[in-house]
């Protein structure tokens, strides 16, 4: 099967649509569907729309419930400054969808099992970042929402792509489809072949500008916001 990941969407439709276009067989969101982007609500549509199987994200927690996202320092005003807009712009149907929203999905798909969350094994708000060392990680593991039988271990947040293995366990991360955070403008995703167990990271061109006009036109901190966007970070 060739397994689309998508993560951290952040209301960016633009980018979710182009992410989309890539052939798959089955497309799976890591969560971070809110905050930041222009819009929310389509991007919510789009993913009911198509059947995407989504896990909630640390953005989607503190839009659906009220909370604090616990976001890094340096965007947490941003994403502060932005949820009165998304609040207003989402309605009942779309509150709850985030709402009901998993934390953790465990598959088993052409034999490989597979673990799925938005941050971490035992908190939606921690970043396995590239330079994480190894015992970090192995902490986390340690302490679980839910054991990690897994061979994959599939996450979001950092807004990085990554591919590494610890011991008998692949980390996967595909990337942000909304806002990527590693000097690349481009919509960052994976194909994972559950054959093969090869993983593919790609990076498409969509219009930015676009959304940098919507946002102009609509939101707070416009000026923030659209130079992340322009220069990836």
């Amino acid at each position: 099967m060739k397994l689309l990941l998508i993560a951290d969407i952040h209301a960016n439709y633009e980018a979710l649509e182009t992410v989309l276009e890539i052939p798959h067989d089955r497309a799976v969101c890591l969560g971070d569907i809110v905050d930041y982007g222009p819009d929310p609500a389509a991007c919510i549509d789009l993913l009911k729309k198509k059947g995407i199987t989504t896990l909630r994200g640390n953005h989607d927690n503190a839009v659906a419930f009220k909370m604090d996202c616990q976001c890094g320092y340096k965007y947490k005003h941003l994403s502060i400054a932005t949820r009165e807009y998304t609040w207003e712009v989402l309605d009942e149907s779309q509150m709850e969808y985030l709402q009901k929203l998993p934390l953790v999905i465990k598959e088993e798909i052409d034999g490989k099992k597979l673990f799925l969350t938005h941050a971490s094994p035992r908190s939606i708000y921690e970043y396995i970042k590239p330079e994480i060392p190894d015992e970090k990680i192995l902490e986390m593991l340690a302490e679980p929402m839910e054991p990690v039988d897994s061979d994959y271990l599939i996450v979001g947040h950092s807004h990085i792509p990554l591919k590494r293995k610890l011991g008998s366990l692949t980390i996967i991360n595909p990337g942000s489809v909304g806002q990527p955070r590693d000097r690349e403008t481009r919509a960052s995703c994976a194909v994972f072949d559950t054959e093969t167990g090869e993983v593919e990271f790609l990076r498409l061109e969509y219009d930015i500008e676009a959304v940098c006009s919507k946002i102009e036109e609509r939101m707070p901190k416009a000026d923030e916001l659209t130079a992340i966007l322009r220069r990836g970070y």
